[in-house]
């Protein structure tokens, strides 16, 4: 049976350049698309209670498949998971994503299966069930939709703060690296010493500067809570001026609300593929929207430059830069964007 009608559903990798059916067997154990859509429709049915009358296409993130799907009761996305060891993490994401939409917050809530529950463990997958969400991911050249993007990260950040089951979020394992107690001056000042020569920039060298006078200062007064930690335009929906949700909250961890905010203004266009910064007023714009719901505190904004400047040597390439991250570093450091300056080996690091 053909569950999609005449023609099978599409399938597609969002970011892998693998060829998207070898992954399908080899991931997941189908043998074409047309088998995962008639598994899909029998754990729908059982788990559910739904009746799944078409899907659209298969979209596949590393161990992750997403069909988008069409039922009886409207139109749905389901997204599961093969890896076994992320499987209690997703369980308690999806308690979360829902006690956030309980708070009014702008998420993807998780539909519950008949006996009421919203990370369904099937077949050696852990599945959940989601309404479409109507939106399109959002525009960083729309300075509105940026603005109110900043203004919905400080509430959530604000929500994720007085969330009682961190701990529990946090324990469960993570495809990201659990963020490191170490003082962040620490942190980065390894990240900076651990760079080859060849990537060693005048940029990393004013980030080290500034990492000497902030480090005085301490970051003991730096809150740790949840933070989303991939706030960006490929997890942002928009519907005309609004926000309609934040999706993806499976990389959430513990880290300095501050750091969630940096790493979300200097990868806020980022989707898919080819990932390039944005501009500085982009950032600014942002940054504005958060603080108009989040005042950040005295030592909250001396940090903000230097992580926003360390999340964006990150992604400075070792050889060409064709979407401008060196330019962009420069420009934070020296108030101007450029070309990537000579490596300069004699640095110290």
């Amino acid at each position: 049976m053909n569950i999609s009608g005449t023609q099978p559903p599409a399938v597609a990798m969002l970011w892998e350049t693998h060829e998207p059916r070898d992954a399908l067997q080899s991931r997941f154990g189908f043998d074409d698309v047309d088998a995962a859509a008639r598994w899909l429709a029998g754990v729908l049915a059982a788990e559910w209670g739904v009746t799944m009358r078409s899907c659209e296409r298969v979209v596949i993130s590393a161990g992750n498949a997403l069909p988008w799907i069409t039922t009886d009761a409207g139109s749905l996305i389901a997204k599961w998971s093969a890896v076994s060891k992320f499987h209690p993490r997703l369980t308690e994401v999806a308690a979360l994503t829902a006690w956030l939409d309980d708070r009014g917050l702008p998420v993807s809530a998780p539909v519950a299966s008949s006996r009421g529950v919203l990370q369904v463990e099937v077949d050696g997958v852990s599945m959940g069930l989601q309404t479409v969400v109507d939106g399109v991911h959002l525009d960083v050249d729309d300075r509105h939709q940026v603005h109110e993007a900043g203004v919905v990260l400080a509430r959530l950040h604000l929500a994720l703060a007085d969330y009682p089951d961190s701990d529990r979020v946090a324990a469960q394992p993570n495809q990201r690296p659990a963020t490191s107690s170490e003082p962040l001056a620490e942190r980065i000042a390894r990240w900076l010493d651990s760079m080859p020569p060849e990537r060693r920039s005048r940029a990393a060298e004013s980030l080290r500067e500034s990492l000497a006078a902030l480090g005085s200062k301490g970051t003991a007064s730096l809150a740790v809570q949840l933070v989303h930690n991939d706030f960006r335009s490929a997890n942002v929906l928009c519907n005309g001026g609004r926000i309609a949700a934040v999706l993806d909250f499976e990389e959430v961890g513990l880290d300095h609300p501050v750091a969630d905010l940096a790493g979300a203004a200097v990868l806020l266009g980022t989707r898919f593929r080819g990932w390039g910064p944005v501009s500085a007023r982009t950032r600014e714009v942002f940054v504005s929207g958060y603080r108009s719901v989040r005042a950040l505190s005295e030592r909250e904004e001396a940090w903000l430059p230097a992580l926003m400047l360390w999340r964006t040597l990150g992604h400075v390439p070792a050889g060409d830069d064709p979407t401008g991250w060196a330019g962009s570093a420069d420009e934070q450091a020296f108030g101007h964007e450029g070309s990537r300056p000579e490596s300069l080996p004699g640095l110290p690091g």
